[in-house]
């Protein structure tokens, strides 16, 4: 699998996926600068956390319009899958690939710590190595990841199951007070309607391998390389 990560002037996680796709997992990786317009040859594609742009004006608003984004919404019209962290989910929704927008912590202050978030839908290319109502522990490095959306755009994404995770206490209880920002509905991540995309803002290459002492993070990539190689088993039959 050949999975492309793409690089930001900011972006500051990028080689984190790099090394947890190449030296974790044993993928290969082709790292994808701003200004590039093609992704031909990938199989997935990778929005990094970090500050692009240095989050000037707000978080994303500048990526979206990079080259390479028009590229990724070539890519996820195709059925291509995207996986948005930190960062990349911001730009995700200020590229309008995702609904909704992210909002300033409700603390008001950044938030770096480990959290816990439920798996609401394991039936997705990027959760379909984990189990319905599943926990996972993934820490969180953010100052807006407080997640807002209108009533009636929630209402939908509930009905769809494309809230994929939501923070919770470590027994997997939904509360606001498992929520680190905020989020709407403890919202910490969504996919699109059609499934192949998704934005979450936990970071699970910071917790994919066991030097680490946490390896739950892997089963989102190992997700992502389940789905490609169910889809080209398809392809072959």
């Amino acid at each position: 699998m050949n999975i492309g990560v793409v690089v930001f002037p900011g972006s500051n996680c990028d080689h984190d996926c790099q090394h947890v796709l190449k030296d974790v997992l044993g993928q290969a990786v082709t790292m994808v600068w701003h200004k590039e317009s093609s992704l031909a040859g990938l199989d997935a594609v990778i929005l990094p956390g970090g500050f692009s742009y240095g989050d000037y004006l707000r978080t994303g608003a500048i990526a979206r319009f990079s080259p390479v984004m028009q590229a990724v919404k070539r890519f996820s019209v195709e059925g291509g899958l995207v996986l948005g962290i930190c960062n990349g989910f911001q730009i995700l929704l200020e590229a309008g690939l995702l609904p909704g927008a992210m909002l300033p912590n409700r603390s008001l202050h950044f938030v770096c710590r480990e959290t816990y978030v439920k798996v609401e839908n394991a039936a997705t290319p990027f959760t379909n190595r984990c189990k319905s109502g599943q926990v996972l522990k993934i820490p969180v490095a953010h100052a807006d990841g407080n997640y807002y959306t209108d009533p009636v755009t929630l209402a939908g994404l509930q009905a769809n199951a494309q809230v994929v995770f939501r923070y919770c206490t470590p027994d997997g209880n939904v509360i606001p007070e498992a929520c680190p920002n905020g989020s709407l509905d403890n919202v910490a991540g969504i996919r699109n309607a059609d499934g192949n995309v998704l934005g979450l803002m936990p970071h699970p290459e910071r917790c994919a391998e066991g030097m680490l002492g946490n390896e739950d993070g892997r089963a989102i990539f190992q997700s992502m390389m389940a789905a490609w190689e169910g889809k080209t088993l398809a392809e072959v039959r």
